[in-house]
């Protein structure tokens, strides 16, 4: 039964390090990265339909994304739900194809993604200190039942706070990496 409750409490663990690493891909950094355009919705036909089932994105050089969309007719859609998308980039069209050129950022702006980062490598603590508390309420919920002693109730919560340690750690690494990129690049 304790097992259960921790295997489950590190599956979403790593589900909410994996969110994070998400996250931290919709980043702008210096770089293209199909990863930018990823959560962008198009009005297709009345539906609210992301990106990339309307539309091939990709990465021909270092600072460019090219949108290829499969019915020309939406290509201004999709313009516009890049400009609408608040990135800070500036997508043109020659009517064929949609080149979304990457600026350079400033060092302003750089600070501006660092804090963001920081942000949502802090929600991704939150995240799984949660799960955390749920699976110690769970541990607790069953020792009072007095199915597990006190002992191993002792044991299991030494275990979640190891596994609560290892995922904020991994979570710490990623926004060290995600800075540096973003300072650096």
């Amino acid at each position: 039964m304790v097992k259960e409750i921790i295997t489950t409490a590190k599956d979403h663990m790593q589900k909410s390090i994996a969110h994070t690493n998400r996250e931290f891909a919709s980043l702008r950094t210096g770089r293209a990265s199909t990863e930018l355009l990823k959560h962008i919705t198009v009005d297709y036909y009345g539906v609210a339909t992301p990106l990339e089932q309307v539309a091939k994105v990709t990465v021909p050089e270092a600072r460019l994304l090219v949108v290829q969309p499969w019915e020309k007719r939406i290509i201004s859609d999709i313009e516009k739900a890049i400009l609408e998308a608040n990135l800070g980039l500036n997508p043109t069209n020659n009517g064929e194809i949609i080149r979304v050129p990457i600026p350079e950022l400033t060092s302003e702006r750089r600070g501006e993604l660092a804090k963001l980062a920081h942000k949502m490598a802090e929600e991704g603590r939150i995240a799984i200190r949660n799960v955390r508390k749920d699976a110690n309420n769970k541990i607790k919920a069953i020792e009072k039942n007095r199915d597990i002693s006190q002992d191993e109730a002792s044991v299991a919560y030494d275990d979640m706070q190891n596994l609560t340690n290892d995922s904020i750690k991994k979570i710490d690494d990623l926004i060290k990496e995600k800075e540096k990129s973003i300072l650096e690049d």
